[in-house]
């Protein structure tokens, strides 16, 4: 629909609509990827994961190079609804959390998991399953605050705000800023393209790292490495050194923001742990 926009009204109000729908999926990914994963692995397969969110990033690059000028910047939505044809498969194919597979007493669905992870487990029809999850009642977003959980939440929180701020001002703005800065628009999408190039190394090395060393050191490193690059880009730096610190940038900008995601995830109990990411986010 924001490809139909007329004004800034109905296209902002299409925008907020997409955000409501597109906010509420990462929460859920990052739960579900970091449920199936094993432990010595979470953070790198989160990283992973979420890499489909800078390779999206590559793909809108690459076409705006040839889409906006060619068509216009309506066809870039009318494109960005393709995705939608993915729907069936997910349906088919994408598991729920266990968790709520035995919560709700489906023990059929909940033992072909069992067996996809564990193809030493043979079935029985009599089988039942225990979930020794702790019950969530109450208003859920209080879980974050009890058992001395309060003061991680609020730094979670500010390091999410500020995370996004540099993800989402990356994102929207670098095109722009440097057609301002002189740069042809072609060259502008090269720049995003080398951000999310970035952001994907930054996500799976992160997440690499963080299962060896732990996720706390790592975005220490990360985020002050990539202030250093983001004030060097108001240098004007040649061309190549350009491309690099922009990569960098991502590395540290959107890598990070995947790496502090997954982090959240296997930091807080299972029973709060969506609850958790989508406050944060």
């Amino acid at each position: 629909m924001t490809g139909f926009a007329q004004g800034p009204v109905d296209f902002a109000l299409y925008r907020f609509t997409a955000g409501l729908g597109l906010g509420g999926i990462p929460p859920l990914l990052v739960v579900l990827t970091s449920e199936y994963s094993p432990k010595s692995i979470k953070n790198i397969m989160v990283g992973v994961m979420f890499s489909g969110y800078s390779i999206g990033g590559i793909l809108v690059s690459l076409l705006g190079m040839k889409v906006i000028p060619d068509l216009g910047w309506q066809w870039m939505f009318f494109i960005g609804a393709i995705p939608l044809l993915s729907i069936p498969f997910l349906i088919k194919y994408l598991p729920e959390s266990l968790y709520y597979y035995v919560e709700k007493g489906e023990y059929k669905k909940a033992k072909a998991i069992v067996k996809r992870l564990d193809p030493s487990y043979v079935p029985h029809e009599q089988d039942r399953f225990k979930n020794d999850l702790q019950s969530v009642t109450g208003v859920p977003v209080v879980k974050l605050f009890e058992n001395r959980l309060g003061r991680t939440t609020i730094m979670f929180w500010i390091a999410c705000f500020m995370g996004l701020l540099m993800v989402y001002g990356l994102g929207t703005w670098l095109p722009q800023l440097m057609v301002e800065a002189g740069y042809p628009l072609n060259s502008s999408f090269l720049f995003l393209f080398s951000l999310n190039i970035g952001a994907i190394i930054g996500s799976i090395c992160g997440g690499w790292l963080a299962d060896r060393i732990g996720s706390k050191r790592v975005l220490i490193s990360l985020f002050p490495f990539g202030a250093i690059c983001l004030i060097l880009l108001g240098f004007k730096p040649g061309s190549i050194v350009l491309y690099l610190l922009v990569a960098v940038a991502g590395a540290a900008s959107i890598g990070s923001q995947n790496l502090n995601n997954a982090y959240i995830s296997t930091f807080y109990p299972t029973y709060i742990k969506s609850t958790a990411l989508g406050w944060a986010l």
